[in-house]
């Protein structure tokens, strides 16, 4: 089912949700090599200070984000701790989810083998930065997404979606049509995401542009 809409005109909600995604968005850009344990036990570390959903890697192209390659394994020893290891669902009394990016149908097969609670899906606004990123266009995108959700809530997985370059793109500028961002966030919920991130990726949006984009949202 689709989320209520009218987010502009919404009471403040009664809690905020906190998605970490250090361990993926964090660590995939850095030139140096981070071993498995140090991923793990950054992920142990932000379980111990209260953070209860956390994007722990993305089963995307090793080729392409080198960083990422070892997710598999971040995930396995996440699962099974090692001797003296606390189990990581026991840490927080609130619950944990771990959560993986996943672009496609490969991704998905990968993270439902790993074992993660939640998958994340992601698409952009801008077609530049969409072609840059996966090499297709946002309308392709939205197809591979619509199949990573079928198999997703096949398994009983839930799904997040991103929609990157909200209020601006590195390649297109600050023109950002937000009618075509409410599309986007609507093909998604359509889909069948549970909540979908609108992200300022390079980081030009304020109060006022944010505003008069959620007067369009679904």
């Amino acid at each position: 089912p689709r989320r209520a809409r009218g987010f502009a005109a919404a009471a403040a909600p009664a809690g905020v949700n906190l998605v970490e995604v250090g361990p993926r968005d964090g660590l995939q850009n850095e030139k140096g090599h981070v071993d498995v344990d140090t991923k793990v036990e950054l992920v142990r570390r932000l379980v111990r200070g209260g953070v209860q959903t956390i994007e722990v890697g993305a089963f995307v192209s090793p080729t392409a984000v080198p960083q990422m390659a070892d997710t598999a394994e971040v995930v396995k020893r996440l699962l099974q701790p090692g001797d003296g290891e606390e189990d990581i669902y026991a840490m927080s009394p609130q619950g944990v989810r771990l959560v993986a990016l996943t672009p496609n149908e490969k991704g998905l097969e990968a993270a439902l083998a790993a074992g993660v609670d939640e998958v994340a899906v992601f698409t952009a606004v801008s077609e530049s930065f969409t072609k840059a990123n996966t090499n297709c266009t946002v309308a392709e995108s939205l197809e591979r997404i619509q199949k990573v959700t079928r198999g997703a809530f096949a398994a009983n997985i839930p799904v997040r979606g991103y929609v990157s370059c909200v209020m601006g793109c590195p390649y297109e500028g600050l023109d950002v049509d937000y009618d075509r961002v409410a599309r986007i966030t609507s093909d998604l919920l359509d889909m069948g995401c549970y909540e979908v991130s609108l992200g300022d990726t390079i980081g030009t949006g304020n109060f006022s542009a944010f505003y008069k984009m959620a007067e369009v949202l679904p």
